[in-house]
């Protein structure tokens, strides 16, 4: 299975989006402490739209309390990885996944990722930006391990009726 991580979030607005794309594509989030928002706000709703209710998410008072309940492997992006994200193996649905992302502002703790330099990744970009947008940078990570997997058991086609109608449908109206 694939999990989304986001160590101590701060903008509700990345975290509702993240719940949305986890949404889409059978992932389950998990929440390291202190966020920087409540679940309740208004802004988590908003952007997450009216899916929240349907996201499988679990919430941990700190890091250590999410380490010891959740073993598998464990992948931290951070502008200090080496490793593009497609230079990974994510090929086996069989196992547990974790993609760690940092807060907003500073990130992943240098003490978190030392341990653990050969499973850090970044996602390659031009010395413009430090960094993308921490939901999209969820949906690259999230869709490339899926990709690998052959889309597991997700929809290929728009799920409405009136898209069944027929190869002529478009054509047609």
């Amino acid at each position: 299975m694939i999990n989304v991580v986001l160590f101590e979030p701060e903008i509700p607005g990345n975290t509702g989006n993240i719940m949305r794309t986890c949404v889409a594509t059978n992932t389950r989030l998990h929440l390291i402490k202190p966020l920087g928002f409540s679940l309740e706000d208004k802004y988590i709703r908003r952007s997450g739209v009216n899916y929240i209710d349907k996201c499988d998410y679990r919430v941990y008072e700190n890091i250590e309390d999410f380490y010891s309940k959740n073993t598998g492997v464990f992948y931290y992006l951070s502008r200090y990885g080496h490793k593009p994200h497609t230079d990974f193996d994510y090929s086996d649905n069989q196992e547990n996944i974790y993609f760690i992302f940092g807060k907003e502002s500073t990130g992943i703790p240098p003490k978190y990722l030392k341990p653990h330099m050969d499973h850090c990744l970044r996602i390659p970009m031009t010395d413009n930006v430090r960094a993308l947008n921490l939901s999209n940078t969820v949906a690259i990570v999230v869709y490339e391990a899926l990709r690998q997997q052959n889309y597991n058991d997700l929809l290929r086609d728009e799920p409405s009726d009136e898209f069944h109608k027929g190869p002529n449908f478009i054509e047609e109206s």
